[in-house]
C-alpha cells in the first residue's frame, strides 16, 4: 500500500461519510475495507498482512480462452467467481486442509504437469496409495458433462473438490476438522467474506471456491490450434498433420474424443486391467457407482490437451508410453465380454502410428501455468 493510501485510510476511519466514495472511486482495495471494518480495524489481522496476502496473491480476472477453444469462461453453466477463485487458490495448495499438514489438492494435480502426475497411482497421506492415477484438472469448465472422476461418482466438480479432504488414504481431515482448521486461521477470514458476504468457513465453501480455481484452469493455443485455427502454417511438421487426418479418420479416435477438448466425457470399457485368466478387472470401474454390469470396466475418456506430459495413462497408469497407447488402440484394446462397440483393431503402420503420436503432442498448451502463492493466510 503507497503513502498516499495510507493516509487515506486514516481519515476514512474518522468518516463513513467519505468511505462510501473512496471505494467507489477504488481509493481503497475491498480486502483492506474488509480489515478495517465500518466499525473500526479488525485487530486479528493486520493490514500489513492483508497487503502481504494481496500481494502474494491477487485477485485475477476470469482469463479469456486461448485459441482452439469453442466457447469462454463466462459461458459455461458455473462460470469461475474471481473472488473465490482467489481463495480456491490458497485452499488448493494448503496442506492444512490434510491431517497433518503434508497434502494438499497440488500434490497429485501438479501445475506444471498439466494439473496431473507422473504416478501410475496417487499417493496420498502416510504414503498410502490409492487405486487410480489422478486425472488431469485442465479444461474442466467446458466438459460436456458435470460428473467428476474417472467413474463419474461426483456429481460436479464441487462436490469432488471435497471428497479427497476426508478420504482416509488422501488428505484424512474430516470436514467438521477441516471447518474448524481453516477456520481458526484469522488471516482467511477477510477472503472467506470477500467471497461469501461473511466469513463462515463451511466444507462447501471450501469446495465452490476450491471448484471456482480450477475452473480457471484452462489450456489452448496449442501449435496445433495455431496451425488449425490461427493459420500459421509453420506450427505444425508434416508427421503431426498426417497425425491429424489419422486422428479423425482411420484411427477412430474422434469416436471418443471429440471437441476442442478432445473428450466425449462418457465411460467406455477398452479393456484396461482385464485379467484374462480370472475373466474379471480389478476394478469394476463405473459400476462399482452405477451397479450396473453394464458398465464393468468402463471409465471416462480423459481429454487430450497437454497429455504428454503426465504418463504413465490410463485409469491404472498401466500404459506407459504414448506409443505404448497407440499400439493399445492399434490392437483393439484388450477383447472382455463389455469392451466398448466403438474399439476395433486398426492396422496402423508404424509411420502412421509415429504420426499419430505427434498429433497428440501438438496439443501441448498453454494458459494453466501456475505455481504455489509465496505467502498463506496465518
Amino acid at each position: 500500500m503507497d503513502l498516499s493510501t495510507v493516509r487515506t485510510a486514516r481519515i476514512l476511519r474518522y468518516s463513513k461519510g467519505i468511505l462510501a466514495v473512496a471505494f467507489a472511486v477504488g481509493l481503497l482495495s475491498p480486502l483492506v475495507l474488509a480489515a478495517e471494518g465500518v466499525g473500526g480495524r479488525d485487530r486479528s489481522v493486520p493490514a500489513a498482512t492483508i497487503a502481504e496476502l494481496e500481494a502474494a496473491n491477487p485477485v485475477r480476472p476470469i482469463p479469456d480462452s486461448p485459441l482452439g477453444l469453442d466457447v469462454s469462461l463466462s459461458e459455461v453453466p458455473v462460470p469461475p467467481d474471481p473472488q473465490k477463485a482467489r481463495l480456491g487458490r490458497w485452499l488448493f495448495f494448503d496442506g492444512r486442509l490434510s491431517r497433518d499438514g503434508s497434502t494438499s489438492c497440488s500434490t497429485c494435480h501438479r501445475p506444471e504437469l498439466a494439473f496431473s502426475e507422473t504416478l501410475p497411482v496417487s499417493t496420498g497421506i502416510d504414503g498410502h496409495h490409492g487405486q487410480r492415477k489422478a486425472m488431469s484438472l485442465i479444461n474442466l469448465a467446458f466438459a460436456l458433462y458435470p460428473e467428476v472422476y474417472w467413474d463419474g461418482r461426483a456429481a460436479s466438480l464441487e462436490v469432488q473438490a471435497k471428497d479427497p479432504v476426508d478420504n482416509p488414504i488422501e488428505m484424512a481431515l474430516p470436514h467438521p476438522e477441516a471447518e474448524r482448521v481453516i477456520g481458526s486461521i484469522a488471516g482467511y477470514g477477510p477472503f472467506f467474506e470477500q467471497a461469501f458476504g461473511d466469513r463462515e468457513v463451511t466444507i462447501d465453501r471450501i469446495s465452490v471456491a476450491i471448484a471456482s480455481y480450477i475452473r480457471t484452469r484452462i489450456s489452448g493455443n496449442s501449435a496445433y490450434d495455431r496451425w488449425k485455427r490461427g493459420g500459421d502454417e509453420g506450427a505444425l511438421g508434416d508427421d503431426a498433420r498426417q497425425g491429424e487426418k489419422l486422428f479423425f479418420g482411420k484411427a477412430l479416435c474422434a469416436r471418443c474424443h471429440v471437441g476442442s477438448t478432445f473428450t466425449d466425457s462418457r465411460y467406455h470399457n477398452l479393456g484396461v486391467g482385464w485379467d484374462g485368466e480370472a475373466r474379471d478387472f480389478a476394478d469394476w470401474g463405473r459400476e462399482d457407482f452405477t451397479r450396473d454390469e453394464k458398465d464393468r470396466g468402463a471409465f471416462k475418456t480423459p481429454h487430450l490437451r497437454d497429455v504428454e506430459l503426465h504418463p504413465p495413462y490410463m485409469h491404472d497408469g498401466s500404459v506407459a508410453t504414448l506409443e505404448d497407447v497407440v499400439k493399445f488402440y492399434d490392437r483393439g484394446g484388450n477383447r472382455n465380454p463389455w469392451i466398448s462397440p466403438k474399439l476395433e483393431p486398426l492396422d496402423l503402420s508404424v509411420d502412421e502410428s509415429r504420426a499419430l503420436v505427434a498429433f497428440l503432442r501438438s496439443l501441448t498448451g498453454e494458459g494453466y501455468l501456475d505455481e504455489k502463492p509465496s505467502a498463506f493466510p496465518e
